[in-house]
């Protein structure tokens, strides 16, 4: 078994790091933001790669069929971003929010962010898959803050505050998890590699695999943006970059949910351990009736969606912890619809604030009427969240309340009344921002459609029509979740 495989991987880390290292120097906006997206295209066309030549596995890398899927995802928006950034940053230069040698850090920083979420999501050393996500943590607090703003400023040091907190907890719970590997395999590297552990995890010690879950759930259901620990996720939303943003939702709650579900496979191949289920249904339904009620009382629009991810974390954090075939198929084509639907919203509502010149909800009105490709997108990336049909999150959302019905009715009627309760709040806002009379004060906008259109045709083609070759991987994955 070899350490190090140069093949797909090695490239999707390479490519990144290198492109990092070209546009830290790179002060021409056109070439760098060129570059930023011919890398980011790149890097996801050789993770698709991974579907047809799955790279072996070695000490330090693994892909398997779990983490393809978070993979192929992660590099697609992380690429489709890149795109829209594009558009966006050359506003922000233009009206001087930024400066040429902000431009050069933000690029550099989005490479480093793509590099070390692909570490993560491709780490078979439990050690590693820490560092790799702590290091996306660091990456996007330096880029929340990027704007230099006192909120700015405050709101990076909030997640930056919150995110040690819970990496440091992530950091007790896997020492913990090596602590219980280490009579059963011995010391050294073998207690870290995920590979062997789970080999090797129905000898390992109950009691301590049950504390490390602990900790890990709450260390990494920080960065999930989990209620109690989402404090940190409406002020990074709200006062960093768009594209941060998107990137946020779409793709770094992602990456923390991976290595969740990494270690409850290994607490639920061991038979002596709890059932790590009812902890994650209990958060995730915890977190979905409150992120719904506070829906209600936002007043700015990229808080709103921020709670909106929280809302949906927690529907998908819900299914993976009520478990079996139909639940965890049903969470992970939640996950891929939230991280599409959620960055394409994401990408509207950073053209509409450049447009309206803010980010206040009052102060947004008649987009249908003044920029009507905004305003139509976003109303169609509302009713794909808020879970309509024929878009691709009711079907998501119907199969995970199916399935928890089936078992547990009492909490499918929680489950229902958190869903009903954010369609309420969503629809209340859309409203005055997409109909009515325009808000003074209107400027031109120059978006980039695109993305908006790809993400959202995408969402909308999945839900009239899910191709059996993509159904059948899924349901390979759930049958792996158990």
């Amino acid at each position: 078994m070899t350490a190090f495989p140069f093949d797909g991987v090695t490239a999707i880390l390479v490519l990144p790091a290198a492109t990092a290292a070209l546009l830290a120097f790179l002060p021409g906006y056109r070439l760098s933001a060129a570059i930023n997206m011919a890398s980011a295209f790149a890097t996801f066309v050789t993770a698709s790669s991974f579907f047809l030549i799955k790279p072996a596995s070695g000490s330090y890398f693994l892909v398997d069929d779990l983490n393809i899927v978070f993979i192929v995802l992660n590099t697609f928006v992380a690429f489709t971003t890149s795109v829209f950034s594009a558009s966006y940053i050359a506003h922000e230069l233009e009206i001087g929010r930024l400066t040429p040698t902000h431009l050069r850090f933000y690029h550099a920083m989005y490479q480093v962010l793509l590099f070390a979420m692909n570490l993560a999501l491709t780490a078979n050393n439990i050690g590693l898959m820490w560092v790799a996500i702590e290091m996306a943590t660091l990456t996007t607090v330096a880029m929340v803050g990027i704007y230099r703003t006192n909120e700015a400023i405050e709101a990076a040091w909030k997640y930056f505050i919150l995110g040690s907190v819970g990496i440091a907890l992530a950091l007790f719970g896997t020492i913990l998890v090596y602590m219980a590997a280490r009579p059963v395999v011995g010391e050294g590297l073998d207690g870290m590699v995920w590979t062997t552990l789970i080999k090797r995890v129905p000898e390992f010690e109950p009691a301590l695999l049950n504390l490390a879950f602990v900790f890990l759930m709450l260390g990494y259901g920080t960065k999930v943006g989990l209620a109690p620990l989402h404090a940190w996720l409406p002020d990074a939303h709200a006062e960093g970059p768009t594209p941060i943003s998107a990137v946020l939702s779409g793709l770094l709650l992602n990456v923390a949910l991976y290595a969740v579900l990494r270690f409850k496979l290994l607490l639920d191949a061991n038979a002596g351990a709890i059932a790590p289920g009812p902890l994650m249904a209990t958060l995730g339904i915890v977190s979905l009736i409150f992120a719904a009620f506070m829906l209600y009382r936002r007043r700015d629009i990229k808080r709103l969606f921020a709670f909106s991810s929280i809302e949906h974390m927690g529907i998908i954090v819900f299914a993976f912890g009520m478990g079996g075939p139909l639940a965890n198929f049903a969470g992970l084509l939640h996950m891929t619809m939230h991280s599409l639907t959620k960055s394409a919203i994401f990408f509207t509502v950073g053209h509409i604030a450049q447009a309206k010149g803010t980010q206040k909800i009052a102060d947004i009105r008649g987009l249908t009427v003044s920029h009507p490709a905004l305003g139509w997108s976003l109303v169609l990336g509302v009713f794909a969240i808020a879970g309509l049909p024929p878009l691709g999150i009711f079907t998501s959302e119907f199969l995970v309340v199916s399935s928890t019905f089936a078992r547990q009715p009492w909490l499918a009627l929680l489950l229902v009344f958190g869903l009903i309760l954010a369609f309420g709040a969503l629809i209340l806002r859309l409203q005055g921002m997409a109909f009515g009379q325009p808000s003074p004060g209107d400027k031109p906008s120059t978006a980039s459609s695109l993305p908006i259109a790809a993400h959202l045709g995408l969402v909308l083609l999945a839900g009239l029509y899910l191709p059996p070759p993509l159904v059948a991987w899924f349901q390979h994955v759930a049958a792996m979740l158990r």
